[in-house]
């Protein structure tokens, strides 16, 4: 019995851990951009958060349920866009290790040239962190400035997903 136990608990431990990323890839925004538009075919839900940031901390976990309720669906797509530095690459990669962070998660590598890209993701955007941009066939389709609670998350995703 002993060993049944150890064994579920390393299974249980080698699958939590394979659910996260290991690595953490670091691209520009034109990656970025192109990396968007290979998911026109779903419902893309795009996290903009840091590490550093109270509020974006304290929304992951609503996100992680939500994404965690969805992630079976071919047509939903939930990708977290760091804002932290590329120096601090480690401290992203425990912290989704930390936190138990199932979405896809990636660095955008290009905070000196912010000002060019924040206006193509959103006019309306004053580069503050969190924000969350929901596309649908690869059309922005929602703009939420500020901490989303769980609530307006899962009614944005339930509305756009049907």
């Amino acid at each position: 019995m002993k060993n049944l136990l150890s064994i579920l608990t390393l299974f249980i431990s080698f699958a939590v851990c394979s659910a996260q990323q290991a690595e953490v890839p670091s691209m520009k925004y034109e990656d970025l951009e192109k990396r968007l538009e290979k998911e026109n075919d779903k419902l893309l839900v795009v996290n903009f958060w840091a590490t550093t940031c109270a509020p974006c901390v304290k929304e992951l976990p609503h996100f992680m349920e939500v994404n965690d309720q969805h992630k079976n669906n071919p047509k939903f797509k939930m990708l977290l866009v760091s804002l932290d530095r590329l120096v601090d690459k480690e401290r992203v990669i425990k912290f989704i290790k930390n936190k138990n962070i199932g979405a896809e998660v990636i660095l955008l590598d290009d905070i000196k040239r912010m000002n060019t890209w924040i206006p193509r993701f959103e006019k309306n955007w004053d580069g503050n962190i969190p924000v969350t941009l929901f596309y649908k066939n690869g059309e922005k389709i929602h703009f939420n400035d500020g901490e989303m609670s769980k609530q307006d998350l899962e009614k944005t995703i339930n509305d756009n997903l049907k």
